[in-house]
């Protein structure tokens, strides 16, 4: 079976946007950049919400990003070559090719994917990626922290859901970016209103 794994780079302190939505703070540099190709090029599948996917097309629908180095021109090459779906109740339709647009997310119909796909799949977006841990979907988890306090802003891993993970690997960059790499244990039940969780 496939295995379903969230990715995605967050701040120091938790986030993937800003309280602005920006994402100006996320300079990865070329061995991050790098990096982050390799772990695309493994994957046969990208699940995305509708933000996420836009901000993306443009590694197949923008020419210019690929001629800019070796480097980008790579890691168009290993997006283009991914399957994707995107998840969206507004989106018209999709500007990419091998993409299918969904409606809603179906957690029968992923963890069919997961059963029949031939290579893992990643899942980006964390309202997406939300809706994944919640329905036990997710086998791992792995974050890219960069060393920077942005102070607010949309979380990188579900609000309101207490989990267990177990690190599985790590690295360390020379710019100060963390790799950390989890296996998603599962839920723990909330405990109850006043009462500490059980360590």
């Amino acid at each position: 079976m496939a295995e379903l794994i969230y990715v995605t780079n967050v701040s120091l302190d938790g986030y993937i946007e800003d309280e602005q939505g920006g994402i100006s703070w996320f300079p990865l540099g070329d061995e991050v950049f790098a990096f982050h190709t390799e772990m695309l090029r493994s994957v046969g599948t990208l699940l995305y919400g509708r933000r996420l996917y836009e901000a993306m097309a443009v590694w197949e629908t923008d020419a210019t990003l690929a001629a800019r180095s070796d480097l980008t021109a790579d890691f168009a090459s290993a997006w283009q070559a991914a399957a994707k779906i995107v998840y969206s109740t507004s989106l018209a339709a999709v500007s990419t090719a091998d993409t299918r647009l969904e409606r809603r997310f179906d957690p029968v119909a992923v963890q069919e994917l997961k059963a029949t796909a031939g290579r893992d799949l990643t899942v980006g977006g964390a309202d997406l990626a939300a809706q994944a841990f919640r329905a036990g979907l997710v086998d791992e988890c792995r974050l890219l922290i960069l060393p920077v306090v942005v102070g607010g802003g949309k979380p990188g891993l579900p609000t309101g859901m207490r989990a267990d993970f177990e690190l599985l690997d790590e690295r360390r960059f020379p710019n100060g970016v963390l790799y950390v790499r989890y296996r998603f244990l599962g839920q723990r039940p909330a405990a109850p209103s006043g009462e500490p969780a059980s360590a």
